[in-house]
């Protein structure tokens, strides 16, 4: 039976391009998910934006001299130039600036806070006297509390994963001046507070019952938290950019910029639905019963959003009551480079785009698939990511592509050749492809992204040893049709490939599905082998991958 697969995906903040860490994280798992599912023949929902809002940005505009509009606009025409050139199947990517996310996110705040789940009261702020100005907790740094780590922000410890409030940090000091002779001062304001502790035993129901499916890593840090005990958290902040806050009074402060960026999915596909003339369609995805079996809302995102994703927008859901919950939330490690985790913020990341200007997508989906940080942290290095091409795409798959269509064209004239009855041998590597489709699409529904690329390999490895043991360029010379068997079973493994690693190499594939003489975009195939009749002919191949030089590493 056909699912209906949600598909939410981290929304990068607009101050930046995006960079491969960001990429292997959350963005290409969730790209291969949803291609598969698409192939599969399930209903797919694949949405996320750009996150505008927040004190960095307005500072970072300021520094420019431009408007904060003008500064995420510009980050955010990156940010979509590279999805586009890295083969992101969005169905909507959209932005936390548009006025139909301002007005479901002041929604959200006011059932919330009708229904007591949102409440007002007085905190103690940082401030720093040298800019005279309330920080954001992101622009406080200090050392961590509970383990000592001394580049902790005030609102989380990327060491330990704790969240914090800029209170809690010791030596605590401001990001913007750096100064160290004016201390910062913590001054009481008033703002508005999420009651998670109401709505911890729900939470806890919750995460309690049909989890067994999530990563361990990511349901025991939810689970922690909880049994931490949940505080409550403030939701607005001392701004002029962001979404105003729906209460009279209070026009010099914003929705905090977590708050309103998680109610992106939500936003995201009601604008979806707008836009494709049908604006009840959201409910299809976000409002329980309306479709059987159930749909199921994925989260793809990087370890340091687990609590926003397991706890908060959860809790937020819970509290505003017959809306969808997350399924599972496949939470990745972090991508580091050279060790060190990948920060945008603190200039340690390979930006995306200048690796797509020198090499191809698939090159970079393929590297960055197979050393994904799923169950642990992982590095990117550029000598790694030209062995995986060289020894894997052009040496295994892109050799058997090339080998047996060359021949094809040398030796039938390009046309598929008539076979006799299938050998044993024949059958063995079919049946070895049939497999594929099985273990590869299984392996992806359940999130285990580099198991199934790997098993897409196992059966291009298979394929090259049919080649090799049955040598047609042998057995033509003896025996015609029996190469031409040979070749004709070959191709149709070749079919078979081309999909297996669609939801992975959209760009090859589609080169590939050209060169089997198929016609249409390849991502539109099922997920199941399809055969190449006898007979027909086939255009001259190019090879599917370039070899890279393995000096260019050094350069980089």
């Amino acid at each position: 039976m056909n699912e209906h697969i949600l598909v939410c995906v981290a929304w990068p903040y607009a101050k930046t391009s995006t960079h491969v860490g960001q990429v292997a994280g959350a963005y290409l798992p969730a790209d291969t998910f949803a291609r598969y599912h698409r192939m599969a023949g399930d209903q797919v929902l694949m949405v996320s934006g750009s996150d505008e809002h927040g004190t960095p940005i307005m500072v970072e505009s300021e520094r420019l001299g431009i408007s904060p509009r003008e500064f995420v606009a510009n980050y955010h025409r990156q940010i979509t130039e590279v999805w586009e050139r890295l083969g992101i199947s969005w169905d909507l990517y959209t932005e936390t600036g548009t006025q139909n996310h301002y007005q479901i996110t002041q929604d959200f705040f006011l059932t919330l806070h009708d229904k007591g789940y949102i409440f007002k009261d007085s905190m103690q702020s940082a401030y720093c006297p040298t800019d005279r100005r309330f920080l954001p907790d992101r622009y406080v740094e200090g050392t961590c509390p509970l383990c000592g780590y001394t580049g902790a922000r005030g609102d989380q410890c990327d060491n330990c994963g704790h969240t914090l409030d800029p209170i809690d940090l010791l030596d605590a000091k401001c990001k913007l001046c750096g100064s160290k002779d004016s201390k910062l001062e913590m001054r009481m304001t008033e703002h508005f507070f999420l009651d998670l502790p109401k709505l911890q035993e729900p939470l806890m129901q919750w995460l309690e019952h049909g989890k067994e499916h999530w990563r361990p890593n990511t349901l025991a840090f939810a689970m922690n938290w909880l049994k931490e005990g949940l505080r409550a958290r403030a939701i607005t902040r001392d701004l002029d950019w962001g979404v105003p806050i729906p209460l009279e009074g209070y026009e010099d402060k914003r929705i905090y910029v977590w708050f309103d960026a998680v109610i992106g999915y939500y936003s995201a596909s009601v604008e979806w639905a707008e836009k494709h003339g049908n604006p009840e369609a959201w409910k299809t995805w976000w409002v329980p019963g309306q479709v059987e079996p159930p749909v199921k809302p994925y989260y793809f995102i990087g370890k340091d959003n687990i609590p926003f994703h397991t706890i908060i927008w959860p809790a937020m859901l819970l509290g505003y009551g017959n809306r969808n919950l997350p399924y599972d939330v496949p939470a990745n490690e972090f991508m580091t480079m050279s060790g060190a985790k990948a920060s945008s913020s603190r200039g340690n990341a390979i930006w995306t785009k200048d690796v797509l200007e020198k090499y191809g997508a698939d090159t970079i989906r393929y590297y960055l698939s197979a050393a994904a940080p799923e169950g642990r942290d992982s590095d990117f290095t550029f000598d790694e990511m030209i062995r995986r091409n060289n020894d894997e795409l052009v040496a295994t798959y892109g050799n058997v592509v090339h080998r047996t269509l060359t021949f094809l064209q040398s030796k039938f004239g390009g046309v598929v050749p008539q076979p006799q009855t299938l050998r044993p041998v024949d059958q063995a590597i079919l049946d070895e492809l049939d497999n594929g489709f099985r273990v590869v699409g299984e392996q992806i529904s359940h999130c285990h992204f580099k198991e199934g690329l790997n098993s897409a390999m196992i059966v291009a490895r298979a394929a090259n040893r049919y080649l090799d043991e049955q040598a047609p360029w042998k057995q033509i010379k003896v025996d015609r049709e029996a190469a031409g068997t040979t070749i004709y079973t070959i191709i149709q493994v070749l079919s078979g490939l081309h999909l297996l690693f669609c939801p992975y190499l959209p760009f090859s594939s589609q080169k590939l599905h050209g060169y089997l003489g198929f016609e249409g975009d390849v991502a539109t195939q099922a997920w199941e082998p399809q055969t190449i009749p006898a007979g027909i002919t086939l255009p001259k191949p190019a090879p599917l991958f370039p070899k890279l030089e393995e000096a260019v590493a050094a350069t980089e």
